[in-house]
C-alpha cells in the first residue's frame, strides 16, 4: 500500500503515472472540470434580458468597464489552475455555468492566461429568465465534438400555471483523443422560495437529465458518460438519488448506473462548493457512467475527484470566513465566484 501511493503521488507530479514499478505502465492524465462563473455579464444592456440586476450592471458606466476585466481576468486565472498543480495543464473539458452570451466566453478564452491553449466554445442561448446559460470550453488539440444538442426543461410553478423559465441542458459528444465520451452540462432551477418549495423543480431536472442518459445508453449501454453542473442540490438530494439514481458507492454502481464521486466528499468529510447561512452545500459535481470505472486502462477511465477550494478562492476573515470568495464582497480588486470549481481526473495508459 505505501509503494502504491508512492507511485500514485509520482503520477501527479509528472502528468502521468507508474502503477507498478515492476510493469513500468506510464498514463496519461487529464483534468475535466465544472465551474460556475456567478453573473459572467457583459457591460451592455440586453433589453431582451434581465441583466440589470447582474453586479456589473448596477456599477455606474465608468466603473463597468474596469469591473468587467478584473472578472474576465480572475475567471481565467482560476480555470488556468484548476488541476495545473498535478497535470501542468487546463482542463481539457470545462463546463461552466452563468454566462450571459458567448461573446463574454470568446473574451475569456482570449484572455493571456488562456490564450495559447486554443479553447473551443460550445454554447447555445436558453430561454432563462435572467439570461445566463451554460456552456462547454475543450482544448481543440484534445477534444473533438462530434455532435451537439440543447435539451429544454418544460416545468410548470404549481400556484400559477405559468411556465418556469429555466436553463437548457447542454449535450456535446466527441473524441478525448480518440475516445468517444459524452458530456451534459446542466444548471439546474435554484433553491429560490425554499429547498421543500422549489424540490419539484430539480427533481424535473434530474428526470430530463436522466431521459438524455438513457437515450445514450439505448444506443450503447456501454457509452462513456459525464454530467455535470450547478445541480442547486447536494448528493443525498431526490433529483440525485431517486430522478439519477446516482450511486456513492462505485463498487455498488451497475452498467447502465451512474457513480457520483462526491457523495463521499459531502457525507463523510463534510465538504462543499458553497456556503449559504452558515452550512456548506455540495451543489457543484461530476458524475460518471459505469464504462468510466472499468480497469482496462486502454481507454480514459476516472482516477479520482475533488474541489479545487485553493486559498486564494476563499474569504479570510469575518463572516464568510472560508467560504468562497465573492467578487461583489471583494469588491473591484479581486474576488471570484460564490461557487468552487468541480473537478475529476482522467487517466489512460500510454502504450
Amino acid at each position: 500500500m505505501k509503494n502504491l501511493k508512492l507511485t500514485l503521488t509520482v503520477m501527479l507530479l509528472c502528468a502521468f503515472v507508474t502503477i507498478n514499478a515492476q510493469e513500468k505502465k506510464k498514463y496519461k492524465i487529464h483534468t475535466v472540470a465544472f465551474y460556475n462563473l456567478e453573473n459572467l455579464f457583459d457591460t451592455i444592456n440586453d433589453t431582451t434580458k434581465f441583466d440589470e440586476a447582474s453586479p456589473i450592471m448596477e456599477l455606474n458606466q465608468a466603473l463597468r468597464a474596469k469591473a468587467y476585466v478584473k472578472k474576465i481576468q480572475n475567471m481565467a486565472k482560476v480555470v488556468a489552475d484548476i488541476g495545473h498543480e498535478d497535470t501542468k495543464n487546463t482542463p481539457a473539458i470545462i463546463g461552466v455555468s452563468e454566462v450571459e452570451n458567448r461573446q463574454v466566453l470568446v473574451d475569456l478564452v482570449n484572455d493571456p492566461q488562456l490564450l495559447d491553449k486554443d479553447y473551443g466554445i460550445i454554447h447555445f442561448d436558453s430561454p432563462d429568465k435572467r439570461g445566463i446559460d451554460v456552456a462547454l470550453l475543450y482544448q481543440k488539440s484534445l477534444f473533438r465534438p462530434i455532435e451537439t444538442s440543447s435539451h429544454e426543461l418544460l416545468i410548470y410553478d404549481d400556484s400559477t400555471r405559468e411556465r418556469v423559465y429555466t436553463r437548457d441542458q447542454l449535450l456535446v459528444s466527441g473524441e478525448l483523443e480518440g475516445d468517444l465520451i459524452h458530456i451534459i452540462v446542466n444548471h439546474w432551477p435554484s433553491r429560490s422560495g425554499g429547498e421543500a418549495r422549489s424540490r419539484f423543480k430539480r427533481v424535473a431536472a434530474g428526470e430530463l437529465n436522466k431521459r438524455i442518459i438513457d437515450s445514450l445508453q439505448s444506443i450503447d449501454p456501454y457509452a462513456k458518460i459525464l454530467t455535470m453542473g450547478d445541480f442547486n442540490d447536494n448528493p443525498t438530494n431526490d433529483s440525485m438519488k431517486k430522478a439519477i439514481k446516482a450511486e456513492g458507492n462505485k463498487e455498488k454502481v451497475k452498467l447502465k448506473g451512474i457513480y457520483n464521486p462526491y457523495e463521499d466528499l459531502f457525507k463523510k468529510k463534510g465538504l462543499g462548493t458553497t456556503g449559504y447561512r452558515d452550512a456548506w452545500s455540495l451543489f457543484d459535481m461530476i458524475l460518471i457512467s459505469q464504462p468510466f470505472l472499468e480497469k482496462d486502462y486502454s481507454s480514459f477511465r476516472f482516477y479520482k475527484a475533488g474541489i479545487f477550494n485553493k486559498s486564494y478562492l476563499t474569504n479570510k476573515e469575518g463572516r464568510y470566513k472560508g467560504y468562497p470568495l465573492r467578487m461583489v464582497n471583494a469588491g473591484l480588486s479581486g474576488g471570484y465566484s460564490d461557487h468552487f470549481p468541480a473537478y475529476i481526473y482522467l487517466i489512460r495508459e500510454i502504450k
